[in-house]
């Protein structure tokens, strides 16, 4: 069955079946892994999520906060309710407040400003956000980010804050990348979650990492959580 999507995203047509297929082929490669799907619909209208949800898919990731939230809303409420939706893209400190109100888990933290800003709303609307540290170990100038460095100098203080659980580490790989340079990249990102866990004597039990193009590769380095949009709907 097609569908067209046309209110939101690419005008571009859902086929369920071929979701369905596409899940189950994802599902056979990483049969041996313990490992979340996050459905990535960004790109996509209000039907590639009922689409998922029909597939069997809970985890939806989206990156523009307004647009998503106006997909959130028009959702039926059984679909809602029974799905988790991920905030992937840049954060602006005072969109805070709306994605907090709307998504379960937020993979995109890069800065303090950012971190504290979600916080406060999470307080405001008495809940505790999970939130994962974007780490930018390739070192992409056009790629939000925090440096090692970066993210060292602001952990004590941002797990301190009391509206967020920081659950783990999300990165991006360079598009293009090599498989050598994507598993270099992936398994730096895992090892620098071990040293941060040593260091501050936490548990940050989720590596975001690895999409449609490179997913194989992150899922050998530990990943725990990847992001399929492209894989999942074309």
């Amino acid at each position: 069955m097609l569908i067209q999507s046309k209110d939101w995203g690419e005008d571009v047509k859902i086929d369920r079946l071929l979701v369905k297929t596409n899940l189950q082929e994802i599902q056979t490669n990483i049969a041996h892994y313990n490992v979340k799907i996050i459905a990535v619909t960004k790109y996509f209208g209000l039907d590639s999520i009922l689409a998922g949800y029909e597939a069997g898919i809970r985890d939806f990731g989206e990156s523009r906060g307004a647009d998503a939230i106006e997909k959130i809303k028009k959702l039926p409420e059984e679909v809602r309710e029974n799905s988790k939706f991920h905030f992937i893209g840049h954060l602006q400190s005072n969109k805070a407040e709306k994605v907090v109100q709307y998504f379960d888990v937020i993979h995109s933290v890069d800065s303090l400003k950012i971190a504290k800003a979600i916080s406060e709303a999470a307080c405001r609307l008495n809940k505790k956000e999970k939130v994962l540290l974007q780490l930018n170990n390739a070192e992409e100038e056009q790629k939000s980010g925090y440096s090692k460095e970066g993210l060292k100098n602001d952990f004590a203080e941002i797990i301190k804050l009391t509206g967020l659980e920081v659950i783990g580490l999300m990165s991006m790989a360079p598009l293009g990348a090599e498989d050598k340079e994507l598993k270099r990249l992936f398994k730096d990102v895992k090892e620098f979650r071990d040293e941060i866990e040593k260091e501050f004597k936490v548990t940050l039990p989720e590596l975001s990492m690895g999409m449609s193009n490179d997913y194989k590769i992150a899922l050998e380095e530990g990943a725990t959580i990847i992001r399929i949009g492209r894989k999942l709907f074309k």
